[in-house]
């Protein structure tokens, strides 16, 4: 399955892009912040682009004017709402393409797959508190705050830390919905 939007294509990972992705995920300004360790290793970017290619929850994000990975997102199971019609919302991208309003483009050419094909009731996605860049990109989504966690998850180092939790429900989603297919490929 391939989703587009007007600079950018989301589709499942293959093996050729394993240099791409390495390159962002060696980055120890990328993984930190999103909850994993930097790759110290092509052998530990390989293993790990495995996991993704047998799984189907995690898209390559790839910038159509070059072909090259310059990130990733996906829709996972949310641990802490435990139903079929909400998933997480999960990205990281490439230190090297932030500023340029990817993120925001591709989280809602997700969306618009997650309400608008797999009709589900709510997307989540949650961040740390120092993670500014994932709030402004929430936000620009069209995401609401909900709260904070408080001492909820462990960084790589095993620091404690909040999660600042956000969602977006279906109805909210529709409600905004012109907005968001502005900035969508109309072939979508």
């Amino acid at each position: 399955m391939m989703l587009e939007t007007k600079r950018l294509v989301m589709r499942p990972f293959e093996e050729k892009d394993l240099q791409d992705f390495h390159e962002y995920a060696k980055d120890p300004k990328v993984g930190p912040p999103a909850g994993w360790k930097t790759h110290a290793t092509l052998e530990e970017s390989k293993d790990i682009l495995g996991n993704f290619m047998a799984g189907d929850e995690v898209f390559a994000l790839v910038e159509k004017a070059s072909g090259k990975v310059v990130g990733s997102l996906g829709l996972h199971e949310d641990r802490k709402r435990e139903y079929k019609g909400a998933k997480m919302v999960g990205y990281v991208l490439s230190s090297r393409y932030w500023g340029r309003g990817y993120m925001p483009e591709a989280l809602e050419g997700l969306l618009a797959y997650a309400f608008e094909t797999l009709q589900l009731n709510l997307v989540s996605a949650y961040h740390y508190p120092f993670n500014v860049q994932s709030q402004r990109v929430l936000e620009k989504a069209g995401f609401h705050f909900e709260g904070v966690l408080r001492a909820c998850s462990i960084l790589v180092d095993g620091e404690i830390v909040d999660d600042r939790c956000y969602s977006m429900k279906r109805e909210e989603y529709f409600n905004i919905r012109e907005a968001l297919l502005e900035q969508i490929d109309p072939s979508l």
